[in-house]
């Protein structure tokens, strides 16, 4: 056997390995998936007797602020009492002046009353990052029963928030979280997003998280809705200001307190989009990668790997083989058997993004460049390994998250 034959044999091994990942994620989504609890559809009860404040964490997000609002303000009420409050991180951009313009449109009787607040300059030698100080600042303020954190890249269905309450009320939770469905804008996003969509959905640990024996505890930041005197308990986000995937340290906090924790999905009331452009996905998915990922190297440069294993390879084999096949003259059968299974593993990538279309409604849009999407990420991986683990370039919309955990 001549050295061609051997990279041959290679190739159609990856092509085939490729093949049984995107064989194993499909399968992996429709069992994970079957068994997901879901928000509840019914919203024509009678409103609860209670009272809500949602809260909205913005730092420069003027691209966002105006279609999250409008979309709350918008929302069918959920309860007899409820508010919301923009908590603003001190934004340099027009945050502020489009949040104020935003709420003056919609001041009338028949919507919430709503404001802004300055979060103020974070405290000197103290650890504060992310939207934790904007949160903790918004808190000082909230007196309602319950509390509803959402991020200001998320649009809300009408009636969203009040399914959301009735069932928190309903099965008697403490945090109450929702799983949003990832929507796209940019070419960045149509490339990267849809896979990672895959992946977390793969691993989603919905089951255990909602299982109150299972130590597991998983909940969505997007979404976050919080009996006030079970966030209070935990100590809320003053307890967690160091932590940079926050969302997941309040969960695991009302779980160890002994509370109930209840994440479900909210896939046709919550939509998320996450970023403008690639530089935005570049920096978000490198600063939360290797902590997602429980702070392994191992698992994160394996998964990423993986990644480009299934997604990336393929579209490089095929090519490659029908150009060798061309080229030989003695192995054309084996380097065709090449490209069949680089153009099965293809295949299955598109039946990926199908199964997506039909159970998120999630266009094919730029299916095509999942290959790139998968480059990307194999990019992603090792570099949030180093940031996290140098500090350097470890950032998050400009700030430092090197230095916050440093002072």
């Amino acid at each position: 056997m001549n050295l061609l034959q051997i990279v041959a044999l290679v190739a159609g091994v990856t092509a085939l390995a490729a093949s049984i990942g995107l064989s194993i994620l499909l399968l992996g989504l429709q069992r994970v998936f079957a068994s997901a609890p879901t928000l509840w559809h019914n919203s024509d009860q009678d409103i609860t007797d209670t009272s809500l404040s949602v809260v909205i964490p913005a730092f420069n997000e003027a691209n966002n602020i105006e279609g999250c609002l409008t979309h709350v303000l918008m929302s069918d009420k959920p309860c007899s009492q409820w508010d919301v409050l923009v908590v603003d991180d001190q934004s340099s951009d027009n945050t502020v002046k489009i949040a104020e313009q935003a709420i003056g449109s919609f001041a009338d009787a028949h919507h919430p009353s709503a404001a802004v607040l300055q979060a103020g300059p974070r405290p000197k030698g103290e650890r504060w990052v992310g939207k934790n100080w904007g949160c903790s600042q918004a808190m000082e303020l909230v007196k309602s029963e319950w509390v509803l954190f959402i991020d200001a890249d998320v649009t809300l269905a009408p009636d969203a928030i009040r399914r959301a309450l009735h069932q928190s009320i309903h099965e008697k939770a403490d945090l109450f979280s929702l799983a949003p469905r990832l929507t796209c804008g940019c070419l960045a996003e149509w490339m990267v997003q849809p896979i990672m969509a895959s992946l977390l959905g793969l691993g989603f640990p919905i089951l255990e998280a909602n299982d109150p024996a299972s130590t597991v505890a998983f909940a969505a930041g997007p979404f976050m809705l919080f009996r006030r005197d079970s966030y209070n308990s935990i100590g809320g986000h003053r307890a967690l200001a160091g932590e940079v995937v926050e969302d997941l340290a309040l969960a695991r906090r009302i779980k160890e307190g002994g509370f109930r924790l209840r994440y479900v999905l909210g896939i046709d009331a919550v939509n998320l989009q996450m970023y403008a452009n690639l530089q935005a996905l570049w920096e978000g998915w490198s600063k939360n990668w290797f902590l997602g990922l429980d702070r392994s190297i191992s698992k994160s440069l394996g998964a990423g790997g993986v990644v480009v294993l299934m997604f990336t390879l393929p579209w490089l084999l095929l090519p490659a083989s029908l150009t060798m096949a061309c080229l030989s003259s003695h192995d054309q059968i084996l380097w065709l058997s090449d490209a069949g299974l680089g153009l099965v593993a293809i295949l299955m990538q598109l039946s990926v993004r199908l199964w997506t279309r039909a159970r998120f409604s999630v266009p094919l849009r730029h299916w095509w460049l999942m290959g790139i999407g998968g480059f990307i990420i194999g990019l992603i991986a090792p570099t949030s390994v180093w940031k996290s683990l140098t500090g350097r370039g470890w950032t998050w919309k400009g700030r430092s998250l090197a230095e916050a955990q440093a002072r």
